[in-house]
């Protein structure tokens, strides 16, 4: 059985803590700060056994030298066509990997866009997306295309609907405020927002979402949806020819005009 727990860094990072039934150590995703999880595993008496990394940005990548100082040794997992020089274990498109510690196999699927080398990690139910895919939302595109993210996400959205999504940041509430600004009316949004609201009033998390879930209410998932082309149709200003000029416009429009 895999146990998945969140680590808090920065403002609104996750850092994600997997553990096997093994007594093999544990393997985290994404340590941007290596101090809190030097703190829980001292805490806790828990040995590293692996480190996995989805893109480059430092705050995602930032802890790993801190946690080899701690660990030497330990195995980075991370995409091979991106510039993170202490990855020892560089991953492509369709390569499975079994990560010591949780002692499970990972199917690693290429998501570029936010990156240009971006990639998520798919196994037992779950999908570690890194900043490809957000709760209500999506990353920015930053040194990958919008086509590319595009293609992307609706790679992710065809998996099962029961996957649990785990990305990276705590930005669901923000995101599912665009999300309305889109479709005001769609009646899951509602509910959506009034959850992340209770949970964040709690000082819950409001991830891992589900991808059933996100494709009610991600509107970044929804670009064939009417009420989400007509919707890009008014800000863009003119007919929209497909998908991805749809996911275009309603990127640009939460860049230039909600964030």
């Amino acid at each position: 059985m895999l146990t998945i727990e969140p680590i808090s860094a920065f403002q609104d990072n996750y850092i994600w803590l997997l553990q096997g039934q093994s007594e093999g150590g544990v393997a985290v995703v994404d340590p941007g700060d290596e101090q809190p999880v030097l703190e829980l595993l001292e805490r806790r008496g828990e040995v590293l056994a692996a480190i996995m990394i989805t893109h480059k940005h430092g705050d995602h990548t930032g802890g790993i030298a801190g946690l080899l100082e701690a660990f030497p040794g330990v195995p980075v997992f991370g995409p091979a066509n991106e510039p993170i020089g202490l990855v020892d274990r560089p991953l492509t498109e369709g390569d499975v990997v079994t990560v010591p510690g949780p002692d499970m196999a990972f199917t690693v699927l290429e998501v570029p866009g936010h990156t240009e080398g971006h990639i998520a990690y798919y196994g037992a139910g779950v999908l570690f997306c890194g900043d490809t895919l957000f709760a209500g939302g999506c990353g920015r595109v930053f040194s990958g295309t919008h086509r590319q993210l595009n293609r992307s996400l609706q790679r992710i959205a065809a998996l099962p609907p029961e996957t649990r999504l785990y990305c990276a940041h705590e930005y669901t509430a923000d995101n599912l405020g665009f999300a309305r600004w889109v479709e005001p009316d769609n009646p899951y949004l509602l509910e959506r927002q009034s959850d992340t609201a209770r949970a964040r009033s709690r000082g819950e998390p409001t991830v891992p979402s589900s991808l059933q879930l996100e494709l009610r209410t991600n509107p970044f998932l929804r670009t064939g949806e009417p009420a989400v082309i007509a919707a890009a149709e008014r800000y863009a200003g003119t007919r929209l020819a497909n998908g991805e000029a749809v996911f275009t416009a309603i990127r640009n429009w939460k860049d230039r005009e909600y964030d």
